[in-house]
């Protein structure tokens, strides 16, 4: 049996590095690596034209750091190493089910729904399980030595957006797989609505202020998500969690938006004491002590 799985994980780590090299070598339409590059170019362009904190550089403090984080997180962890991982547990999974005579994870039929819906009901359903997850990473002290790495921002810009230590893509899908694939939904889908969040997520994290108006209910804005990443804050697990979608902070009593917050200072106690390398920033959450 292990050797069915390691069989599973060196095939898929090989297909998924192909399936990297070939999204470079042959961009389309649907290359998701030229993809990062087009919403990346386009959202920095909206800081550069209309920047909402005017005395920050525009090449600002990171900004090389965060820009090697996104390729690393979006690609070659998230799309190759982690894949390859997440094709052996769902071949565990199917061997379970299979062991206790279920046909399928699924409870619910979404491939019946117009293309559209399905989407749409994936990308609130999975906005909805990272909001609690978020609240999880803010909870949890173990956890939140691996969230502090995207804490660590002082200077706020589009690719903080893809700051984070590679052990958040394992809790974020781990328990994103079991309700997403309950209901149906495969990993085209998933990868669709990816992308999308992806570019709600660089907005979010920019150094611009959109026009959002009442929608400020709905979709989470720079000017709601610049406090989740303040150095003070009167409540000890912070606030404003929601990734894409601003509605859970307001239906669960979690928003703080006091004012603008342009220029606040971003970070956490002794921030400035953070490891402010790469490779510095992955080890220190496994060997430092909490007080």
């Amino acid at each position: 049996m292990l050797e069915h799985y390691k069989t599973i994980f060196l095939r898929s780590f090989g297909e998924y590095g192909r399936y990297l090299w070939n999204d470079i070598s042959e961009p389309s339409w649907h290359s998701y690596f030229y993809g990062l590059i087009l919403v990346s170019v386009v959202v920095y362009a909206l800081e550069l034209l209309f920047p909402w904190r005017k005395n920050q550089p525009r090449i600002r403090k990171d900004f090389w750091l965060d820009g090697f984080y996104m390729f690393f997180n979006f690609f070659l962890f998230w799309l190759v190493a982690y894949n390859a991982v997440s094709n052996v547990v769902v071949e565990a999974f199917a061997d379970l089910r299979r062991s206790i005579g279920l046909e399928s994870l699924a409870w619910i039929d979404v491939s019946v729904l117009p293309i559209t819906l399905q989407l749409l009901l994936m990308f609130v359903l999975r906005d909805f399980i990272q909001y609690w997850t978020h609240r999880l990473l803010h909870r949890v002290p173990r956890l939140w030595d691996f969230h502090k790495v995207h804490h660590s921002v002082e200077q706020m810009g589009f690719s903080a957006h893809l700051r984070y230590h590679w052990m958040e893509t394992i809790v974020y899908r781990t328990i994103e797989y079991l309700p997403l694939a309950m209901i149906g939904f495969g990993i085209q889908e998933f990868f669709a609505i990816n992308m999308i969040a992806l570019a709600i997520g660089h907005i979010n994290h920019a150094n611009f202020r959109p026009p959002i108006g009442p929608l400020r209910y709905v979709f989470n804005s720079p000017q709601m998500h610049i406090w989740h990443h303040a150095k003070e804050m009167p409540r000890r697990y912070g606030a404003n969690y929601g990734l894409s979608l601003s509605v859970w902070d307001w239906l669960f009593g979690t928003v703080y938006w006091p004012g603008s917050g342009r220029d606040i200072p971003l970070g956490f106690a002794h921030v400035e004491e953070y490891p402010d390398h790469f490779l510095t920033q992955m080890i220190f959450p496994f060997k430092h002590e909490r007080e």
